[in-house]
């Protein structure tokens, strides 16, 4: 495969590369803390500022889109997307052919070498895992059951929480970790593992297995009109928020919410002595709780007045767009929302969900997704042309390439920026070898200089761009 000259600007960054790794080599005896201007090439330290970003742009506050429209574009998503379920919206009776099929589709017998923190997998552990699956205990006709997440729960492929990798270096991305599920989800259950520990469940935008503690169960009305009660509650703005703790009610203390989960307010007067304190310094909210039978209930909780948050979904504007990226700035990557933080795919749709947006899940539905406004990047389009694209590229901009996405940020000299949640970056550096940069992170960088494998750029990789617009 033959490549376009390296521009000036990839010239400039592979020299500044050689120093960059040079420098995060601490002499003899000391120690030496890098800074991320030092690390990315051409990264300056005012660029990891939203303002500067917002600084850049023409009308950076006027609307992308009003609310009218942006319920139009969930409507269309919802609608068109087959990546997006509605949980509430199941009959009342499914075939047993259609469970086992879409526990089957996520639950697959491992075909390569797995590994735990253990060592290599052995084959009496995958049978325990596919019996725990128990689907011959699923009768002709399934019946759902309805339910709330109580807290921040991992959603995932089998019914463990044993870790498995694809090599045993490699124990940052757990193949069994799909997602997370957020406090306030509705969900429809529609199995449980052999041990009744774990209960197969659908969600808006994932179906997989999630800890039986994790769910609150109740009638499907109730568990509607709390959704529907959230839909006009509190918005969490911020990158998270948590309640404030209270001994006095356990099942509502200190629980973390995510940017973009909304949350009843809660018919409480202010004045009313809430959990040993007077509630009038925040936001009394509505949770779910799980009572001791599994079984559904709510009680109040403060999301004190410091919580970042909002009475309503943040206006739609470039500017906030930016804002919102960047407070996760810095957060550690963690793969199908390991870590308590949060994968590229699930950075973006977070973001986006600040302005009610709905996007789907994974990149690959992402990237795809008939409901957006798509860029399709065909594979044999010339590197000038894919990065003429990427310099009309604009703030919001997601960009993809095969398992990762990248938000458009600006642009400085003609070169493309875009902020993403990366587990690392390769780059060239001054005498033609490739460094890998692990960055493990949500980071700023530019779009130029980056490599993909041995033999390409992440230019040449890119498949789609997708609009919100």
């Amino acid at each position: 495969m033959r490549f376009k000259p390296l521009s000036p600007f990839a010239t400039r960054c592979m020299l500044a590369t050689l120093l960059t790794l040079a420098a995060l080599l601490p002499a003899p005896g000391a120690t030496q803390a890098a800074s991320p201007a030092s690390v990315i090439p051409g990264l300056a330290a005012p660029m990891l500022s939203a303002d500067f970003w917002i600084a850049r742009l023409d009308a950076p506050d006027a609307l992308v889109l009003d609310a009218v429209a942006i319920d139009a574009q969930n409507a269309a998503m919802r609608r068109d997307d087959a990546s997006i379920y509605d949980p509430l919206a199941l009959p009342a009776q499914l075939d047993q052919g259609t469970v086992v099929d879409w526990i089957e589709a996520l639950s697959k017998r491992p075909t390569t070498p797995r590994f735990t923190m253990a060592g290599a997998v052995d084959a009496a552990t995958v049978d325990a895992w596919m019996h725990a699956l128990a689907l011959d205990a699923l009768p002709a006709q399934v019946t759902p059951r309805f339910g709330l997440v109580v807290g921040r729960a991992d959603l995932r492929a089998f019914p463990t929480v044993t870790r498995v990798f694809s090599r045993p270096e490699d124990t940052d991305i757990d193949r069994f970790q799909e997602d997370a599920l957020f406090p306030g989800a509705p969900v429809a259950v529609l199995h449980a593992s052999r041990d009744g520990d774990w209960l197969f469940v659908v969600s808006e935008r994932y179906r997989g297995w999630v800890g039986a503690q994790h769910v609150a169960i109740g009638t499907r009305d109730a568990v509607a009109g709390y959704a529907a009660r959230a839909a006009a509650g509190i918005v969490v703005t911020g990158a998270t928020a948590r309640t404030v703790f209270t001994p006095e009610a356990p099942a509502v203390s200190d629980v973390q919410l995510e940017m973009g989960v909304r949350v009843p307010r809660a018919d409480w007067d202010a004045s009313r002595v809430l959990h040993g304190q007077v509630p009038a310094f925040g936001d009394i909210v509505e949770l779910p709780v799980r009572g001791e039978d599994g079984t559904l209930s709510f009680a109040p909780a403060l999301l004190p007045a410091s919580a970042d948050v909002a009475g309503d979904v943040l206006p739609y504007t470039r500017a906030a767009l930016i804002r919102q990226a960047f407070k996760f700035l810095g957060e550690r990557y963690g793969w199908g929302h390991a870590y308590n933080a949060r994968d590229c795919s699930g950075f973006v749709s977070e973001i986006y969900r600040g302005f009610g947006i709905l996007l789907p899940r994974n990149t690959s539905a992402q990237a795809t997704s008939p409901a957006l406004n798509r860029i399709e990047v065909p594979a044999d389009m010339p590197y000038a042309q894919r990065l003429q694209l990427l310099r009309e590229a604009e703030v919001g901009d997601m960009v993809f390439i095969p398992g990762h996405v990248m938000m458009v940020i600006g642009h400085v000299d003609g070169e493309p920026w875009v902020i993403h949640d990366t587990a690392g970056m390769n780059v060239r550096n001054a005498s033609g070898a490739i460094a890998r940069l692990p960055l493990n992170g949500v980071v700023v960088t530019p779009m130029t200089p980056m490599l993909s494998g041995e033999d390409g750029t992440t230019i040449h990789r890119i498949t789609s761009i997708q609009r919100v617009r």
